[in-house]
This record gives structure tokens, sequence and C-alpha cells, in this order.
């Protein structure tokens, strides 16, 4: 049996070819929703819009601490753990979900598979980079998504035997949504939004959300950029981001500020968009393999592969940067190679696991 263990909808949505592929192969796995951001009922939606099967566990721990919410995440984890006593489980990503996931798995002397490992932003003051370093040495397999995330690992002295690079599910993940979110939403239409003629924003990272003079800064970036272009910036907003801004007082005209969208929604925004301004890793990835230039507003990247194929650049939180990134960004042309794999990365890991069953 092969546990997998999700918590936020980044790891839904990456997660989302490996459960079909699960499906499709009819093997006996369950899925555990730890509710790390939110409770099931509020993630329902993801899951069924995705065509996934519902979870058979939900966890619904809630935010906290790092420390109370980790240590809620593994007291129900091994519950569920000692339950069903899996051959081995499989997390995805960087969360406190992945981390503790891993470790309440690790105790109980069950296998751990991690998929996306190997990433590095060299950046300790991220919580996202402990929770990748501690799985990584951690688990029994590592799912790489590039031959770059395997040097990372060979030179923290992990055993190559451990390491397959697969590609990442994020490619198949796009692929599979994008062709669901054709059937189901026309969110262009409905937004009176031309394809190529808006740029795309999301900001959430609490170094940039929750810092009153990097949040201004990025704000009169977005403002510098509508000015320019005379396009529309369509940016949907967070409860708790949009609360941040109104708190600056900083004029927002121009801005347009939407409700949070559904995944399939955004995935057809993103893949229209001119380009994108973006704090998510997870967006670098997806805009790179939709061929959609991308302006990050972080000094550092875990997907340095984007920055090497030319469809990213770190524009930081400087309002000049920003509008210099974005002026570079659309005289890029797609057709750079996609450093992510060509799609059939969740059928590897689903193989590489039933033969670790079979050991």
């Amino acid at each position: 049996m092969i546990g997998i263990i999700l918590g936020t909808r980044p790891e839904i949505i990456k997660m989302s070819p490996v459960i079909r592929e699960c499906e499709r192969r009819g093997l006996d796995y369950f899925i555990l929703h730890t509710g790390q951001h939110y409770s099931y009922e509020m993630d329902r939606l993801f899951f069924e819009e995705l065509e996934l099967p519902d979870p058979d566990y939900n966890l619904d721990v809630g935010s906290g601490s790092q420390a109370s919410q980790t240590a809620k995440i593994m007291t129900g984890v091994e519950d569920v753990l000692v339950k069903e006593a899996p051959d081995l489980i499989l997390v995805q990503g960087d969360t406190n979900t992945v981390m503790a996931g891993a470790l309440a798995a690790s105790k109980l002397h069950v296998r751990v598979g991690h998929i996306e490992a190997g990433l590095r932003s060299f950046n300790r003051l991220m919580p996202e980079e402990i929770n990748r370093i501690l799985t990584d040495h951690m688990s029994d397999y590592l799912f790489a998504p590039t031959e770059n995330a395997r040097k990372n690992l060979l030179a923290e002295g992990i055993a190559d035997r451990r390491i397959c690079v697969t590609g990442n599910t994020v490619v198949d993940a796009v692929y599979q949504n994008l062709d669901i979110s054709r059937k189901k939403v026309s969110v262009l239409k409905d937004l009176d939004l031309k394809s190529r003629e808006y740029f795309l924003v999301t900001a959430h990272r609490q170094e940039n959300v929750d810092n009153r003079a990097r949040l201004k800064e990025i704000l009169r970036g977005l403002l510098g950029v509508q000015k320019e272009f005379a396009l529309p910036v369509v940016f949907p907003v967070h409860p708790r981001t949009e609360k941040r801004i109104k708190e600056l007082g900083i004029g927002i005209d121009g801005l347009n500020f939407t409700k949070p969208f559904g995944f399939l929604e955004f995935l057809q925004l993103e893949s229209q968009a001119k380009a994108v301004l973006t704090d998510s890793g997870g967006v670098q990835e997806e805009t790179c393999v939709l061929g959609v230039p991308c302006a990050t507003m972080r000094y550092d990247t875990e997907r340095p592969e984007t920055l090497n194929v030319g469809s990213n650049v770190l524009v930081g939180a400087d309002s000049r940067k920003i509008l210099e990134g974005v002026r570079f960004a659309v005289t890029r042309k797609p057709g750079w190679e996609n450093p992510y794999g060509d799609g059939i990365a969740g059928k590897m890991i689903v193989m590489v696991c039933v033969a670790a069953q079979s050991q």
C-alpha cells in the first residue's frame, strides 16, 4: 500500500498526476490531507475541479506556529500510518506537511519517497529550505526533478542509488489540468481580457506581504508596469494580503484586484498572460512549461533552471527592477527548452514505488 500525504493546494496540483496513475493502475493507496493551509472543506473544490478522488483522511490541523503545526501534523499522520501500515509514503515539496509526514513515517520505519527532492535556494532563512533539506535526508527514495537537483543531493552525501531523476510532476499537471480547464472554465471571457494583453500577479510570501517597505515597493513596481504598458494588471489577492495593502494607504488605482481563483481558472489566466509576476516557486515552473515569461519578486530561487533557460528573471522587491525585469521578460520569445521533463514524471514515480513494494 502507498500513502499519499498532502496539505496545501500546490501539493494537490503536483500530486494529481501521481494520484491519477495510482487510479489507472488500480493500486492500493490512500490520500491523507493534513489541512495545513485550509480545511478539506475549503479544498474540496480543488479535488472536484481536478477530478480527483476525495481524501481518505482529513486532519484539519489549521494554522499555527512552525512548531505547533508540525507537531499536530506528526501526531495525526502517525495515527493514520499505524492504522494503515503502508509500505511507503509519498510527500511532495517543502511544506511543514512534507517534513512532518516524512519524520512521522521514518520514526515508524515506513519508507519515504520525496517528490521534488534536491531543490535548494541556499537561503536557510526560509523555513521551506529547512523542510527540504531535512526531508531529503530522511527519505529512502528521492525523486529529483532535474539533473541539477540530483547534483545538490550528491553534494550533501546522499547515495546516488537512492536518487531517481524523473522530471517534475508540474509538467504532467500543467498538461493534464490545462485540458480539463478548457472544458470547464472561460475566465478570460468572464473578465473581459484578451490573450497576451494583460499581466498576471501573485504575491503571498511572508517576507513580501508582511514587510511594509517591500510590499510598498512591489505595488509601486506593479503600478509602473500598468502605466508603461497600458495593459490590465490582474492581481488575485488573498484577504490577508489585501488587508496589508489597505494598511499601507498607498494609491492602487490601475491595478485589477480580484478574488483568488480556482486552479483551473488560474491556469487558464497564466497560460494566456503577456507575462507573470510572482513570488511563488510553483508559478515559476508553470510559466516555464507554458512558454510564458516570468519575473520573480524574490532575491533567490530554488528553481535556477528557469533562469538558465531564460524563462524567468529575478527582480526582488524593488520597483525599478520590477519594471526593468518586465521590460526584459516581454522581449523573450517562447521556445526555450523545458528543463522539467516530458510529462511522465508521475508514471515514473509510481513505477518505482510499485517496484519498491516487491522488495
